[in-house]
């Protein structure tokens, strides 16, 4: 099988020492928690896409942003392969809403060192970074 890789990205939203993740309700990872993020668009900076996504998903604005890992998402047997850079957002505001009802089950801010599970590959190496 071949293909091309496509280009994710996640924001690690945190507030008070926790981070906001999403629980996703669609493939891939579906029933997976996960980081706020999604395609990067054509011609877009990916942080600018990072920002965008925090917002459209969650309705939470992300102040300034860093890059804090890029994560590799391969799995041959669902046939996808995804490079998601993902950012760090020490401010974050603006209370979470559910802004995609019918592509995420729930949202909820968790301690990074106790998240639930299961966690989206993307979710699991930006939790490593960020805990290293």
């Amino acid at each position: 099988m071949t293909g091309q890789p496509r280009v994710g990205c996640g924001v690690v939203a945190m507030r008070d020492g926790k981070i906001l993740l999403i629980q996703r309700r669609k493939q891939p990872e579906a029933g997976c928690w996960g980081l706020p993020g999604g395609k990067v668009d054509w011609m877009e900076p990916a942080a600018v896409a990072a920002a965008r996504e925090l917002l459209e998903e969650t309705g939470v604005t992300a102040g300034p942003l860093t890059l804090l890992c890029a994560a590799d998402h391969l799995d041959p047997e669902g046939g996808e392969h995804w490079l998601a850079p993902c950012y760090l957002a020490l401010v974050a505001t603006g209370e979470p809403v559910l802004m995609e009802p019918e592509k995420h089950f729930a949202l909820d801010w968790f301690d990074p060192a106790h998240p639930p599970t299961p966690l989206t590959l993307t979710c699991q190496a930006a939790l490593a970074a960020l805990l290293s």
